[in-house]
């Protein structure tokens, strides 16, 4: 008899088992990751809002239209330094066709007093972004800084560039591919 009452307990609890997986298993094309958009090439670009450290917003998808570089950054990255001033000098270079370069800084992982003096330094005119919670670090899948998304005039990521510094030939490529 205590044989079969280990059996019958043993059943229940695989039943129990099979019955919690089956009632909290996804359901297809419930999962919200499903509705975010993959940033990768041909993709839609994640949409973010974003202020600049003097308050300013700006929204990706208002900026449809234009040719646009998100840049993810912070002032630690020596890779990140390194290309500030060649991105300066193509965002000169293209803004007046269309060229938007959105300075995403990671503010979350790096020191928020140091991006106005390093924006000075660097005589940056383009818009610097504070990420504060790491949800554009999320929905971009922030692996490795800097991260670059050039993003075509229909917020379409046109390509990726993972690290750097990027030279000025690969931006000069990369910018007049999205501004066609």
């Amino acid at each position: 008899m205590y044989r079969n009452q280990r059996v019958i307990l043993y059943i229940l609890i695989l039943i129990s088992g099979a019955s919690w997986i089956a009632l909290s298993a996804e359901k297809t094309g419930s999962a919200p990751s499903r509705d975010i958009p993959a940033p990768q090439a041909s993709f839609a670009a994640p949409d973010f809002t974003l202020k600049t450290p003097t308050g300013e917003t700006y929204t990706l998808s208002e900026l449809r239209g234009q040719a646009v570089l998100v840049n993810l950054w912070a002032t630690w990255c020596p890779p990140c330094r390194a290309e500030m001033p060649t991105l300066e000098k193509m965002y000169e270079e293209y803004k007046d066709q269309g060229f938007v370069l959105l300075a995403v800084n990671m503010t979350y992982q790096d020191d928020p007093f140091a991006v106005v003096p390093f924006t000075q330094e660097y005589s940056l005119t383009f818009p610097i972004l504070l990420e504060e919670t790491g949800d554009v670090a999320a929905a971009y899948q922030l692996r490795s800084l800097p991260s670059s998304f050039f993003i075509d005039r229909d917020g379409i990521i046109n390509e990726v560039v993972i690290g750097g510094p990027m030279s000025e030939a690969l931006l000069r490529t990369r910018i007049e591919e999205i501004l066609k």
